[in-house]
């Protein structure tokens, strides 16, 4: 843990050490009475003064700074916040912000992927009492967070953005590879290019050959295990083989083209999964409860920019010093 380093402020010792006047010779000056008085040797004492206060102070400073740097420390500085997903309706969010009576909150934009993620992280920030609001379309987390404060998570689905996925198809039956493809309905469209292109994501190669080594695609549906000696090492998911090779990833399927709806279905359910992932899904609105079993998080370095500056300003005022004391 980072709390660790804070033992390293013993080493603020060592210039103490440093500067400290250890011992002081006391000169003997000979008299003109000095030779009735019995001899006495010169003798040592031990002092606490120190040389060069300022460097000392300068010293000792530089030190700290970098022990905290090390250290990574958090303090709560925050108070009522909203957190607001990137793209959210605006109007929306004045209104949830307004019946949770944190209107004049300080507002937080950030990718809705992101948000939760980085409230645990940054937990530590805010202060006991802030109340913590998240609006917008939250992804599903893949495991529910647990929080050592209250957060109320308040949620709206958007429309699914547009997106294409191209596809070259390769076969002496097109058509019935295509009759797949334009049954695809939802916000991803798929085009069947003429060639092979950098954007092709999907190359169909219903052939009996291989295909030349030039042509890479990230994904390959192909129906001749022949022609693709990595097939052989191939593994079985859902009735569909894969296999790596250098022009992509080799899906095989005894089965294609797909003969009916419910087979075509399946296939491109099993592409959206594993291939290109499966669509996230918004969280539903909920309050998540302190939880006094969560752990707090590591620091989050939102100081050390502050310190790291500190520090190099710190160790030029160093410098200048020792050059000036040598002079």
């Amino acid at each position: 843990m980072n709390s660790f380093w804070w033992l390293g402020l013993a080493i603020l010792a060592l210039p103490v050490w440093w500067h400290r006047k250890k011992r002081e010779q006391h000169k003997a000056e000979p008299l003109a009475t000095a030779r009735f008085l019995p001899r006495a040797e010169p003798r040592q004492t031990r002092v606490w003064r120190f040389s060069d206060p300022l460097l000392l102070l300068v010293r000792c400073l530089l030190l700290a700074t970098l022990v905290a740097w090390l250290a990574d420390p958090v303090f709560p500085w925050r108070g009522d916040t909203v957190i607001v997903a990137d793209g959210t309706d605006p109007a929306w969010t004045e209104r949830q912000a307004t019946q949770a009576g944190l209107a004049k909150a300080e507002r937080i934009v950030m990718p809705a992927n992101q948000a939760v993620a980085w409230l645990r992280t940054h937990e530590r920030e805010w202060k006991p009492g802030a109340r913590l609001l998240v609006l917008g379309d939250i992804p599903m987390p893949a495991t529910l967070p647990v929080f050592g404060r209250t957060v109320e998570l308040r949620t709206q689905a958007r429309a699914s953005a547009k997106s294409e996925r191209h596809v070259y198809i390769e076969s002496d039956r097109p058509q019935e590879w295509r009759r797949l493809f334009a049954a695809l309905d939802g916000p991803e469209r798929v085009v069947v290019d003429a060639a092979p292109g950098a954007r092709t994501e999907l190359i169909v190669w219903d052939r009996t050959g291989a295909p030349p080594l030039t042509l890479r695609a990230p994904l390959w549906w192909v129906l001749d295990p022949a022609a693709f000696p990595e097939m052989s090492k191939a593994r079985e998911a859902d009735g569909v083989l894969h296999a790596d090779s250098v022009r992509g990833r080799l899906w095989l399927s005894k089965s294609w083209p797909p003969r009916d709806p419910e087979a075509a279905r399946a296939l491109v359910e099993h592409w959206q999964q594993v291939h290109v992932g499966p669509r996230p899904y918004t969280a539903p609105s909920r309050v998540f409860a302190a939880s006094k079993d969560a752990r707090a998080p590591e620091p989050s370095g939102a100081l050390r920019d502050m310190l790291l500056a500190a520090l190099v300003a710190l160790f030029v005022l160093e410098r200048l010093l020792t050059h000036a004391r040598k002079r």
